[in-house]
This record gives structure tokens, C-alpha cells and sequence, in this order.
């Protein structure tokens, strides 16, 4: 079994870390052309994977590593003392990147739960989903397998489906006094049910932005239109056409024309990769 999705595979790993030891593989450091960048991981276990550090040699050879530290006449029988080693991605691994890995082999248990889930969740970028409409229940799905810790608002109580465990559901009333709890250097998507919520909810990010500059990128679904509304009640408020650019509507990467919630759900997750 192998999972390579950054938040799910995290409730995985550590819900079967409880039953079975495991060897945690980071990639430590890297040099030149690599698969993957410094901080990716992957859990070996006796007979599972969750997670990925790149496919290839490289990965089949870190994962007998891992596995013959697991084993009782293992370097490390399955006990603490992490190890690290240097891979060379060249003709000796049969693979043509050219670049050097160094991977860190950590031997774990049930004992290292609580210090493993805020070290794996470090590597998420936040994102704050404001409503729970089609477009909205389309984005989770597309941001769950993406490098993003997902906090899902809505002022409608019981409007969120079925959801993945590292997805936070928050009800909120007012919606937009959710902002204020927002983490820092959050991704903010609006997409509530009503115009009215909408201009709520821009307004509060844009106050925030103004006191402390940390929501790199705040997007409102809508057409220009919309925006341009938008735009005249934002500055009978008091902000200035300056905090106005930074707010993106319509939302998605251009070229996109498809309105359909999954179509614009894919368009919206790039651009958000996009701002990484």
C-alpha cells in the first residue's frame, strides 16, 4: 500500500505507527537535480508505505534500507538512533538526475505520536475555504491530495459533507469573525452563499492585511462585475484602492473557462500552487 497525499497521509502514518513500528525517511538535504526537495518524507513500514520521496532506484534503495533497520538483526532493530545517508543520482542508481540526496533514516513507535504529528504537519500551507456551497465541497476534494492544511467556514451549521480527519470544519456566526483566528500566512478563498457574507468576509481579511500583512493572497469567486461592486462599498469603508489590489476576482488561472465546480476547483488549486 502507498499513499503520497501530504495531509491524509499523515492521519495514516500515524494511525498505523500505533499498532507497528516504522522507519521515518526525510529527505535531509539535497544538491543539483533531485526527484524531491528537502522536508519530503516517506514511512516505511514491514509491509506498507505512506508516502513517497520520488519513485526510482532511489526509493527502492531507501526502502530496504529502512526495512533491514526494522528487522531484529537490523542496524537499528526497529530502536532509536536515526542514520543518514548519501545518495549519488547517477549511473550507481540508474537514474539520470545528477544530484545528491542525503536521506535521514529515524527508526519510530507508538512512543513518538505526539512529537511526529506537529513536526509533519509543519510542511502544510494553510488555506481558509469560506463556504460550504458546490464549488466550495469541490475544492476540498481537490486541495485534500495538495500540499495544504485545509480549514473549511461556513455560518451554516451541518452544511460540511463527510471530510478527511486533517480537514478542520468551523462554524462561524458571523462568518467573518472566523478571520481573526486565521494562521499566518494563510491562503483565504471566499465563496459563501450570499454577496452580503462575501463583502464580510473581504472587508475583515482586509483589515487584518492592513494591521498584520500576513494572508499573502486572498481570492473572491465572481466575475468583474461583481468585483467592481465590490470595489465601490470597499471604498465607501475606508480602504484605499492600493489595499484593494490586493484582493483576486475573478479567482482561477486564466485560460480556464469551464464554470463547472470541478472545473474551477482545479483552476483555483493552481493558482494556489502558484503562490508556494
Amino acid at each position: 500500500m502507498v499513499t503520497s497525499n501530504p495531509s491524509r497521509h499523515t492521519d495514516l502514518f500515524l494511525t498505523r505507527l500505533l499498532s507497528q513500528p516504522a522507519v521515518l525517511v526525510h529527505v535531509a538535504s539535497t544538491r543539483g537535480s533531485v526527484p524531491r526537495e528537502a522536508g519530503t518524507w516517506m514511512a516505511v513500514f514491514a509491509d506498507a508505505l505512506v508516502g513517497t520521496i520520488g519513485g526510482g532506484h532511489l526509493e527502492y534503495q531507501a526502502i530496504a534500507t529502512a526495512r533491514a533497520q526494522l528487522q531484529p538483526s537490523g542496524t537499528q532493530g526497529g530502536q532509536g538512533g536515526e542514520t543518514t545517508l548519501r545518495f549519488a543520482l547517477g549511473p550507481a542508481l540508474g537514474q539520470c538526475c545528477g544530484g545528491v540526496v542525503h536521506l535521514r533514516f529515524e527508526p519510530v513507535s507508538a512512543s513518538d505520536v505526539p512529537t511526529l504529528a506537529p513536526r509533519l504537519a509543519g510542511g502544510l500551507t494553510p488555506v481558509a475555504l469560506f463556504g460550504g456551497g458546490h464549488v466550495g465541497q469541490a475544492l476540498a476534494q481537490v486541495l485534500a491530495p495538495l500540499p495544504f492544511s485545509l480549514t473549511w467556514i461556513d455560518s451554516r451549521d451541518g452544511v460540511f459533507p463527510d471530510v478527511a480527519p486533517s480537514v478542520i470544519c468551523e462554524h462561524s456566526e458571523p462568518v467573518q469573525a472566523a478571520v481573526a483566528g486565521l494562521a499566518p500566512q494563510s491562503r483565504v478563498l471566499i465563496m459563501s452563499f450570499s454577496h452580503a457574507e462575501d463583502l464580510d468576509v473581504v472587508a475583515a481579511c482586509l483589515k487584518r492585511q492592513r494591521a498584520q500583512a500576513d494572508l499573502p493572497f486572498v481570492g473572491l469567486i465572481g466575475s468583474k462585475t461583481k468585483w467592481t461592486a465590490f470595489s465601490h462599498r470597499l471604498l465607501a469603508k475606508g480602504f484605499t484602492p492600493a489595499e484593494l489590489e490586493h484582493i483576486t476576482c475573478p479567482i482561477g488561472v486564466p485560460g480556464i473557462i469551464g464554470k463547472e465546480p470541478e472545473v474551477i476547483a482545479v483552476a483555483v488549486a493552481a493558482q494556489l500552487l502558484q503562490t508556494l
